[in-house]
């Protein structure tokens, strides 16, 4: 096997590898910073599309963590690049909040629940019912159906919450139409992401907490990958999986010396 090109760009998952429930993972302060002093393209990345990048910088910084607007990528950004992309200008009925509603709105979109060109499903703490049925009348009456990622479950001080993937599977059922998910795993995110910091996948490694999203993506986008048992992902199930990661770490704090 041909030996990979020393990693020039660093792509983070954020819950999982450097908060954990509100609370900064140890290590993931330093790792930040050296990052940041090094001088090194990097991005932070989260499948949750409720928050804007401004949103998540204060988030984080709150915790210790400063990790500028512009290093900061999610699955929102990924949806409304793809929208972009695909049908310039269009309509969309929204389900999610200000993240996602944000990014399409600075992509040029409207928003209507008038023969909207897409339906773009993503997080929400306030799912309703109502939503959902617009959701399922519009797809029938020919929208096309987008997520913004698959997570079935999220996070949450309480325990598991349902999330994007779970409402897409309801409205899928009613429906007949499965949607396009633009996160993780999709390589596509990483693509886009790796497109708005100039870095290219060759020289580009991908660390997170979960073999079915982070560690996929990676493979599939053909990075470097590195798995951290801080997460959901435990030690004893990375065997499960039909593919591996390149490097599997206790924790960020680990990954501190490799930059």
């Amino acid at each position: 096997m041909a030996e990979r090109k020393p990693i020039e760009s660093w792509l983070t998952d954020m819950d999982g590898v450097l908060i954990h429930e509100g609370v900064p993972i140890p290590g993931a302060d330093a790792f930040i910073k050296k990052l940041r002093d090094s001088g090194r393209p990097f991005l932070v990345l989260t499948n949750n599309s409720i928050y804007t990048p401004r949103d998540l910088h204060a988030r984080l910084s709150r915790m210790g963590l400063d990790v500028p607007v512009e290093n900061i990528w999610t699955s929102a950004l990924a949806t409304a690049q793809f929208l972009d992309d695909q049908r310039p200008g269009g309509t969309a009925y929204v389900i999610g909040e200000a993240g996602l509603t944000t990014a399409l709105h600075d992509i040029g979109y409207v928003l209507t629940d008038h023969e909207p060109d897409y339906v773009v499903l993503g997080e929400t703490r306030t799912y309703s019912f109502e939503a959902m049925t617009k959701a399922v009348r519009l797809i029938n009456g020919g929208a096309r159906f987008i997520a913004t990622n698959p997570d079935e479950t999220g996070p949450s001080t309480e325990g598991p919450l349902p999330a994007t993937g779970a409402v897409a599977a309801l409205i899928t059922q009613a429906t007949g139409q499965k949607p396009y998910f633009a996160g993780k795993p999709n390589p596509l995110m990483m693509r886009t992401g790796l497109n708005a910091i100039g870095a290219h996948s060759e020289t580009s490694a991908m660390i997170g907490d979960r073999m079915d999203t982070d560690v996929l993506a990676g493979i599939e986008a053909g990075m470097e990958t590195f798995l951290v048992l801080t997460g959901l992902t435990t030690s004893e199930q990375i065997e499960k999986f039909p593919y591996r990661p390149s490097t599997v770490v206790n924790s960020i704090a680990d990954l501190v010396d490799r930059l």
